[in-house]
């Protein structure tokens, strides 16, 4: 099977979160006996850990993991097509999981299972919970593989991370993201008598200009400034005679490296000092970034260079993927698939020379590592 009719099968699953509706046993077909597979299911979630050991000598540790979700979103209305038919027209495929991760998925599988020779161990990370709650996927599969001394060294996430041409743009690291819950406390009382009550949103007024879009850090080589952003704000009885005995305010900060929950605790404190309040934090993903003198970077530069001759750029923006599990667990990881400009959109497309384009990259990478 060639890549454009293996990356229409993949599509051709109606995989939407959590289910993955038989994806695995056509991959395990795919692969074939040379491939080992382990099966890690939680509660709705599947997940699948396919490896093949090229080199077994014992002074060989090199193992590089391909990783990505079988899982997409729902397709919403409006498609122009049936969002699951996946034919080429004109050179392009419109279909749900097209960019968003199928494409990714294809490109791997058939680098992988024609791969002629690798000095070490390859492998390909599979959950059907990325665009889920991510709670049981990628993240379990690597607490497994790390009680049983088989991590990766090195890994590629086939998220798409181009911009406006093919080859433009490798992900190397991610923001992390703290959510914040801040109750400010007042005290309620007639709207005519102020001075006998504490209105909270009088006492808020005066400090949101200061925390609104304020830089908690300067940013770096890869990372913009960590900016708090205010999601919600909600206080009052929806009436104009009573002042409100509380005020509810939501926020958001997509973090560096240089920012840490402890660092908006002590903001906070600053700001709303003789002030009665509560602060709850929350953090589903913490930032990392890898190296660009290590191998898989300069690995997938060298094979963008080779097969698109283009001189890829190295950025952490966007929002999260399960490459944040790879860098919690200390394994150096990009990320490096098609253009990214219809995810999660009606209809959602990539087109046949990218997916021809990102199986040559991997390919190259295993080939040439």
């Amino acid at each position: 099977m060639q890549i454009i009719p293996l990356f229409q099968k993949l599509l051709r699953y109606k995989s939407i979160t959590p289910k993955d509706m038989g994806i695995y046993d056509f991959i395990e077909e795919y692969l074939g006996d040379q491939w080992s597979v382990i099966k890690l299911d939680y509660e709705d979630v599947t997940n699948r850990f396919y490896y093949k050991k090229f080199n077994t000598e014992d002074n060989c540790d090199e193992h590089l993991c391909f990783a990505g979700h079988i899982d997409v979103v729902p397709t919403g209305d409006g498609w122009s097509v049936d969002p699951f038919d996946a034919d080429v027209i004109d050179g392009v495929i419109t279909a749900r999981g097209a960019q968003d991760m199928k494409s990714g998925v294809a490109s791997f599988l058939y680098a992988c299972k024609n791969a002629k020779h690798f000095n070490g161990t390859l492998s390909i990370l599979l959950t059907s919970d990325e665009e889920g709650d991510a709670i049981n996927g990628t993240v379990k599969v690597l607490e497994y593989l790390k009680e049983k001394n088989f991590l990766p060294t090195s890994a590629i996430v086939a998220e798409p991370t181009c911009e406006n041409i093919f080859g433009d743009a490798i992900k190397v690291g991610r923001r992390g993201s703290i959510n914040g819950y801040l109750e400010l406390q007042g005290k309620q009382g007639h709207a005519a008598y102020p001075e006998k009550a504490i209105n909270p949103i009088h006492k808020i007024s005066n400090i949101l200009p200061k925390i609104t879009g304020y830089n908690l850090d300067n940013g770096d080589d890869f990372f913009a400034p960590s900016q708090m952003v205010i999601t919600d704000i909600r206080s009052g009885m929806e009436v104009t005679n009573v002042t409100p005995n509380k005020l509810n305010m939501m926020f958001n900060v997509r973090n560096s490296t240089k920012t840490s929950q402890e660092t908006i605790i002590k903001y906070i404190a600053d700001n709303f000092k003789d002030l009665k309040y509560e602060l709850k934090l929350t953090q589903g993903s913490y930032p990392f970034v890898t190296s660009a003198n290590t191998n898989v970077v300069k690995n997938m530069q060298k094979s963008i260079k080779t097969i698109c001759n283009i001189d890829t750029k190295l950025s952490t923006a966007g929002g999260t993927s399960d490459a944040r599990f790879f860098g919690q667990f200390k394994i150096d990881t990009v990320e490096f698939g098609v253009i990214n400009d219809t995810i999660h959109a009606v209809d959602e497309r990539t087109t046949v020379k990218e997916v021809e384009d990102l199986t040559e990259v991997f390919g190259y990478i295993i080939k040439d590592w």
